[in-house]
């Protein structure tokens, strides 16, 4: 019991700061402009593949930056079998059920960790690209869909192997994760970065950066 305890709390807080830091990441970049409408890159909502995208996703457009934000963590739990980890159909839906767990407390994080939103905001009118999207109360169903399919990811996993501790570890995860984790970083660890967030903007040293921007005549590929 020790032993399943400890391998659940670890497990537990390896997913919850990959998610952590992957959201801290978007909200340095973002800002209060989130689902990157500010950035420079491509949106698309027309064309077959934003249009599955969109179904999938609750409404949401198709991004540049969120193609390749979304395949990083993809590659991470995926990094396990190029470091020699046997690959085998139940291990790839352990993969899986990880991905799709990481996938929704990554971006409920955002949210939390975000100063210009924090829990207190996140609210269907309050957040344009979850506006289209079903809320199960105050739960978007993209998450109950992402988490919904991490754990039969591990009820997959347990089916093919016979192994029942796939459904039961990662189960112990999800509760550990999102019922005492979670909170704790609604009450302690969001306030603390926001208070961060907002001292390291109080100066800039950009300007003694010797900083130059020298665009080429003919960006690649344009014509």
């Amino acid at each position: 019991m020790t032993w399943y305890l400890l391998h659940t709390a670890l497990v537990s807080f390896f997913y919850y700061g990959l998610a952590m830091v992957m959201a801290a990441v978007e909200v340095e970049s973002e800002g209060e402009f989130g689902w990157a409408h500010k950035a420079p890159t491509w949106y698309r909502t027309t064309g077959w593949v934003a249009k599955v995208y969109g179904i999938i996703m609750g409404g949401k457009p198709l991004t540049g930056y969120h193609t390749f934000m979304f395949a990083l963590p993809l590659f991470i739990f995926h990094i396990q079998f190029a470091m020699g980890l046997e690959w085998t159909l139940a291990n790839e839906l352990m993969a899986m059920a990880a991905y799709f767990l990481v996938c929704p407390l990554w971006d409920f994080l955002w949210f939390v960790l975000n100063p210009h939103y924090g829990f207190a905001r996140f609210h269907r009118e309050n957040v344009w690209w979850h506006a289209k999207s079903t809320w199960i109360g105050c739960i978007p169903m993209d998450y109950i869909v992402g988490l919904t399919t991490s754990i039969l990811c591990a009820v997959g996993a347990t089916l093919v192997s016979g192994n029942q501790n796939f459904v039961a570890d990662h189960v112990g995860v999800v509760i550990l994760t999102l019922f005492f984790i979670v909170p704790m970083t609604i009450t302690d660890i969001a306030p603390f970065y926001h208070r961060w967030y907002w001292r390291m903007r109080q100066t800039d040293d950009r300007d003694k950066v010797k900083m130059f921007y020298n665009p080429p005549d003919k960006p690649l590929g344009k014509e």
